[in-house]
């Protein structure tokens, strides 16, 4: 196998995450965005020790699996990888991944341990409660598009008004937005210029309340043939002294138009428009405005109510939330069965965004300690156990590698729910060295959660059960919830 040759070959199976195994006459290759079975076209990227990388040039043969997808932008737009799936097979994809990743290590312990399977999303189409699109145009030079990513492609935007993962409220209110704006400028990722960024919206699956924010940067909407420099490089903006003016205008003749849309099952509880020149390609605010109405909604989980704002964290599938928080709950178990009278445990939440899990174990603890580097998700931790009523909840703000120098209460239990790439060595080195009998961890990446096991089991603790939880069906993420115990 050579870089550069044109391979055809059958995808063997797909392993976590979206990596597919290519048998191909010259050996195995990986390929990204593909489905077992299929034949397809390949070109290697690069060998490493007798294995390809491989980028799919074409689907020669659809897999016996495959589907019609629902979703008519699907294999152009780079959101979804499994939609051609029926929703069973998918499960099944996740559920070996996942059992594969976690035998491969606990193989290694001496104690025998459970996989519970995958549990579905209650709601498998429609379900998110965010979405951020991004405006730029398909190819060079065409027309105004709001959407999601090409697949493979950092600039071209693909307009996904018939989306599927979102319901039609989402839909009505990008293509309302998308129609409204068409003629001006977008952010322009290598001269930095332009003026349309992104379209942020939030919406409660059980409250209906809808959050939505335009992005854009503080330069003046030009409009599309204004921004076009015949001699490269970055344009000089133009005077205008009523630029502000103009934008206000437009701006509140787009909120009226939004505030015109009848929704099926939604209403809107904001309308913002944020002020983002960060030459990264990321939403964040420099300056934000309301346009309407406030710059937060509130979401119920299991019973609590939740404020959230623009930038909150919160769980993608408020419906799945509720299945993954409740397993977890089940997996710590009754923190009380050896006592009698008032709760003596101290549970560490740590990585504890919203405080969403913290808040759940507050009635059967002493007290629960939630820390997290965010510090406006802190500041809504405590603002949403107060409004729940929870009162022996402790949230810090900080890196939990520094904070856990500096708290005083010793953990009877641990939850860990970190970042994609996992835990930090150092900081799971003195999680382990509490010795806690029991400990939860729930992973957004497995091969990470894998990665940390290693650590645990070499440390004394064991895995006694294991279960995924699809909280992004047609993707290829997917949770896990470990119950780990300490070998006494």
């Amino acid at each position: 196998m050579k870089k550069g040759q044109v391979l055809r070959g059958i995808v063997e199976k797909v392993g976590f995450p979206n990596k597919g195994i290519v048998l191909t006459e010259e050996g195995k290759c990986i390929v990204k965005s593909v489905l077992p079975g299929q034949k397809i076209t390949l070109t290697v990227q690069k060998v490493r020790n007798g294995r390809g990388e491989g980028r799919l040039l074409h689907i020669e043969e659809n897999s016996p699996l495959e589907i019609e997808s629902p979703c008519p932008h699907f294999g152009v737009c780079g959101g979804c990888t499994y939609i051609s799936l029926p929703y069973e097979e998918q499960l099944k994809l996740k559920e070996a991944q996942v059992y594969q990743l976690l035998n491969s290590v606990l193989t290694r312990q001496e104690k025998e341990w459970k996989f519970e399977g995958i549990k579905k999303s209650p709601v498998q189409m429609g379900y998110r409660n965010k979405m951020e699109f991004s405006f730029g145009d398909e190819f060079k030079d065409g027309p105004l598009a709001l959407g999601m990513h090409k697949r493979g492609s950092f600039y071209d935007i693909v307009s996904v008004k018939n989306c599927q993962i979102v319901d039609e409220d989402y839909r009505k209110i990008l293509v309302l937005t998308r129609d409204f704006f068409e003629g001006s400028s977008f952010y322009h990722r290598l001269r930095h210029t332009g003026y349309l960024r992104h379209l942020l919206v939030r919406k409660a699956a059980k409250t209906g309340e809808i959050l939505i924010a335009l992005v854009t940067t503080s330069q003046p909407d030009l409009g599309r043939k204004d921004m076009e420099n015949p001699d490269g490089g970055e344009l000089p903006l133009k005077e205008d002294t009523d630029a502000k003016a103009k934008e206000t205008e437009k701006l509140n003749a787009w909120k009226d138009k939004l505030l015109d849309l009848k929704f099926e099952h939604g209403k809107i509880a904001g309308i913002l428009h944020i002020v983002n020149d960060s030459l990264a390609d990321v939403v964040q605010s420099d300056r934000t405005e309301i346009l309407y109405g406030q710059d937060y909604f509130y979401e119920e989980l299991l019973g609590l109510r939740f404020k959230i704002s623009v930038f909150s964290f919160f769980q993608t599938n408020s419906l799945g939330a509720e299945v993954l928080y409740e397993t977890a709950r089940e997996y710590i178990g009754d923190l009380n069965e050896e006592e009698e009278g008032e709760p003596e445990k101290i549970v560490y939440d740590l990585y504890s965004g919203t405080g969403t899990i913290a808040q759940l174990m507050a009635p059967v603890a002493k007290k629960v300690i939630g820390v997290e580097i965010v510090k406006e998700a802190v500041e809504a931790a405590r603002k949403n156990a107060e409004m729940n009523g929870l009162h022996n909840c402790e949230f810090i703000a900080g890196d939990v590698l520094k904070v856990l120098d500096e708290i005083e209460e010793k953990p009877d239990v641990i939850i860990l729910d970190p970042p994609r790439d996992g835990v930090h060595p150092k900081a799971l080195k003195k999680i382990i060295g509490y010795g806690v009998d029991r400990l939860v961890y729930i992973s957004c990446k497995p091969t990470s959660l894998v990665r940390d096991l290693e650590m645990f089991l070499e440390s004394g603790y064991v895995v006694e059960k294991a279960v995924a939880v699809d909280q992004f069906p047609w993707t290829g993420n997917v949770e896990t919830i470990c119950c780990l115990s300490r070998i006494k």
